[in-house]
């Protein structure tokens, strides 16, 4: 079997999708592949192995197309593999995910000198800063603030999780626009707009519905995640509760932020602030509030505006990673 020789083989496995790029040392982009969540906590580790598989293998054979002269069914040698996959908070989820990642690659038939598994967040922010201190806070699905500080120190809060943290996420919010529409309907909550627009939203017409809805089959960390983008909605309209439920968003983004600069003695120090996630780049409400809730805490901070997806940082990490390699 012919081997085709890839400097980089990129990763971003987040608990929304997954996205593998295959590159040259040049930075160009000879491959990708496409597929959802590989977050095993949330899916189970055959689902996420799955579609970590796709994802590669979409990008292999889109990257095949560029050796049309290899004969016969060619396999890969990839020099620098890095993974930024979602999950990996333990020791325990280390062993699994690398586990994972290394059946994936033997199936496929991979070959990887130098492999390298971390958590989604880390590989975006140490790609994103270059090595630079910086934090880097996520509110997609689920949450987590990791930072580094100018000693390459690291620090990381929140990220437990959507059954005991993840706060500020989605997910987060689409679990409080529920909590919502239920107290309102018991009297015990204040009226709310969340009502009329999340009860269609997933296909059903009357409140007692969600009840059944939320403890079914059909409810997942994913679909309640997509409620966030109601609450918006809500909160356009003026809505008190959907306005109360984005402003809470954006204090616990920020509480997880201040843990992190206070654990690397960032207060006093400059520091790049690196935003990204769905609810912190399409909401203008919690974007705001953790944007000036820390310029008023760490008055050195750079707010970093750059749209990039994270994908970008786990590419820049595994080319300094082969950078380093050629001045050796």
């Amino acid at each position: 079997m012919a081997a085709v020789r890839i400097p980089l083989l990129a990763v971003d496995g987040g608990g929304t999708k997954c996205l593998a790029v295959l590159v040259e040392r040049s930075g160009q982009e000879v491959g990708c592949g496409r597929s959802g969540s590989c977050n095993y906590q949330g899916s189970g580790e055959e689902a996420a192995a799955r579609e970590l598989m796709q994802a590669i293998s979409q990008a292999l054979g889109e990257a095949l197309t560029h050796y049309p002269n290899v004969p016969g069914t060619p396999s890969a040698e990839v020099e620098c593999a890095v993974f930024g996959i979602a999950g990996l908070d333990t020791e325990h989820d280390r062993q699994v995910i690398t586990g994972m990642v290394q059946r994936v690659l033997q199936q496929l038939h991979v070959r990887v000198r130098h492999l390298i598994v971390e958590n989604d967040g880390f590989a975006a922010l140490l790609g994103a800063t270059g090595g630079k201190p910086g934090i880097l806070v996520i509110a997609g699905t689920g949450s987590i603030a990791f930072g580094v500080n100018d000693a390459q120190e690291t620090s990381r809060a929140g990220g437990w999780g959507h059954r005991v943290g993840d706060e500020g996420s989605g997910y987060w919010i689409g679990k409080r626009a529920i909590v919502a529409v239920l107290k309102a309907a018991d009297g015990r909550g204040a009226p709310t707009l969340l009502k009329d627009l999340l009860l269609p939203f997933i296909g059903l017409s009357r409140v007692d519905e969600l009840f059944n809805w939320t403890y079914g089959s059909f409810y997942s960390v994913d679909k309640v995640g997509e409620l966030s983008v109601l609450v918006s909605q809500a909160a356009d309209q003026g809505d008190p509760v959907a306005l109360e439920i984005l402003q809470d968003a954006g204090e616990e983004l920020f509480l997880a932020v201040r843990a992190v600069i206070e654990a690397l003695h960032m207060k006093d120090k400059p520091f790049q602030l690196i935003l990204q996630g769905g609810v912190l780049q399409n909401d203008d409400r919690v974007r705001e509030i953790v944007v000036d809730r820390v310029n008023r805490y760490a008055s050195s901070v750079v707010i970093e505006n750059a749209q990039n997806d994270p994908i970008y940082g786990v590419i820049a990490k595994g080319l300094a990673y082969l950078d380093s390699q050629s001045e050796q």
